[in-house]
């Protein structure tokens, strides 16, 4: 049987009435990306075709967000001209900026997808250099009728199940959820879960008044052991996506580094965004603009992390909290950030989010400061010592609630509480960069975006479901 008679029917088998025979197939260049903080180094791997169309909206080829701190494009080798583009981050561009990165190498699988071509391409990757500009760091000569380009087969199409279906993937965001750490027996509390989350997610604005422009999609292959790895407290699992806590030893990031597996698993299912659910109570998860969120779906706090990682992996939002311990070391000059909810202030007449600043709130823009950061480095003591003890997750869940209760106690008094201003503290650091709002989903454990986040999210879905302007 051809490939294209086998995607017809698969699709057939999860896609009801959604046709996407206009759409060309899905191309995936995957590579190696190695190096150290000062080394970098790419490698081709190998040249995919994915077994369904690509998902994508046709009528935008060419990226208009630039959220990432990478971009890719397909280029024409003869006219230089760009056939598809699109920016994002990766696991790699995380760890360069730890501590490790000065004392080993190390390599990481990534990906690349994009609408099949028929002739002989460049894909070029570009990193941002001085001043964030992007420059280019990798160019390969694809040759898609090769004949080692590998045709991949759905796998796993017969444990796709609809979440829920707007139209065609082709003009929708195609939300693909996957199970790690879930086995065949926890197949229904799987369902359950990724419906829990995707309601809440279409609860919170903008996704709220935009759940039309989306499709989900679930998929959870069966693992052998109930949860996931957790090396901190010698818990080792062997899961199909293999994700993991302690992703740059930070108790509470989860990650997978098996981009080949993920890669696999997912080409079952139309997607342009993922979430992966992680079986475990423990506080936890991780968002990478681009390649995936993951959480934690039975702590009581995966509500929140669900959408705020998605936050980071759908639209490219930088963390706005700056209290938290992370991996990551304090850049050596403060310089602005592309990210679209943060900024170093230099200019305030040119602040990007200018347009949405009252013209009675002064930039920088006062919060009660000083009482937040006493009472949230005590706090953060406290957790550090109480994950270092495996104290039980109802505690720590206690202490969760009671952090969450002093800010918005603190909050709701303030001056500026519900304007849009520059209030320092933010992107890891409690001085230099400045965040829109008081309080927002992308720096405490509150319930909404800002309205600068809001529109940053909106943009993405423009781009993944409309016609450019």
């Amino acid at each position: 049987m051809s490939i294209s008679c086998l995607t017809v029917i698969l699709l057939s088998v999860f896609l009801g009435q959604v046709s996407l025979a206009d759409q060309p197939q899905t191309m995936r260049v995957d590579f190696y990306h190695t190096g150290n903080r000062n080394l970098e180094l790419f490698s081709l791997d190998q040249v995919v075709l994915e077994p369904l169309p690509w998902p994508g909206n046709m009528l935008q080829p060419i990226d208009s967000t630039f959220r990432g701190k990478y971009a890719f494009a397909v280029v024409d080798p003869d006219s230089g001209e760009v056939a598809w583009s699109r920016s994002f981050s990766s696991i790699y561009g995380e760890w360069e900026t730890t501590a490790e990165a000065r004392e080993i190498n190390r390599t990481y699988h990534e990906s690349l997808r994009f609408p099949a071509q028929s002739r002989p391409f460049d894909v070029i990757i570009k990193k941002r250099g001085e001043g964030n500009k992007f420059e280019e760091v990798w160019r390969a000569r694809i040759d898609p009728n090769d004949y080692l380009v590998h045709q991949e087969s759905a796998a796993y199409t017969d444990q796709v199940i609809v979440i829920e279906e707007n139209g065609d993937p082709a003009t929708k965001v195609d939300l693909l959820i996957l199970g790690d750490g879930y086995t065949a027996a926890d197949g229904d509390e799987f369902l359950a879960k990724a419906r829990e989350l995707t309601e809440i997610l279409f609860a919170t604005s903008p996704f709220k008044e935009r759940r039309s422009d989306f499709n989900v999609w679930a998929l959870a292959p069966s693992a052998a052991q109930s949860g996931v790895s957790r090396p901190s407290t010698g818990v080792y699992r062997d899961t199909p996506l293999g994700a993991t806590y302690d992703a740059f030893r930070s108790e509470r990031y989860v990650l997978t580094t098996d981009n080949k597996a993920f890669r696999r698993i997912a080409s079952s299912a139309p997607y342009d965004f993922v979430e992966i659910l992680v079986k475990s109570e423990i506080y936890g998860g991780g968002g990478i603009y681009g390649l995936y969120g993951t959480v934690a779906a039975d702590s009581d706090w995966a509500p929140y992390v669900f959408v705020h990682e998605f936050g980071h992996h759908f639209a490219g939002l930088a963390d706005e909290y700056y209290t938290s311990s992370v991996a990551y070391e304090a850049p050596q000059q403060i310089e602005e950030p592309y990210e679209p909810n943060v900024t170093a202030l230099e200019a305030p007449a040119k602040l990007k989010w200018r347009h949405l600043v009252g013209k009675e709130t002064p930039l920088p823009t006062p919060w009660p400061k000083e009482a937040y950061e006493k009472h949230s480095l005590a706090y953060q003591a406290i957790r550090k010592k109480m994950r270092e003890e495996n104290r039980p997750e109802s505690e720590m869940n206690d202490l969760f609630r009671a952090n969450q209760e002093f800010a918005e106690k603190l909050f709701s008094t303030a001056d500026y509480r519900d304007d849009i201003g520059a209030f320092e503290g933010a992107n890891y650091q409690a001085k230099g960069f400045y965040r829109p709002a008081l309080n927002c989903i992308m720096f405490t454990r509150t319930e909404l975006f800002c309205a600068v986040c809001s529109a940053a999210i909106e943009d993405v879905i423009d781009e993944y479901t409309k016609a450019p302007d």
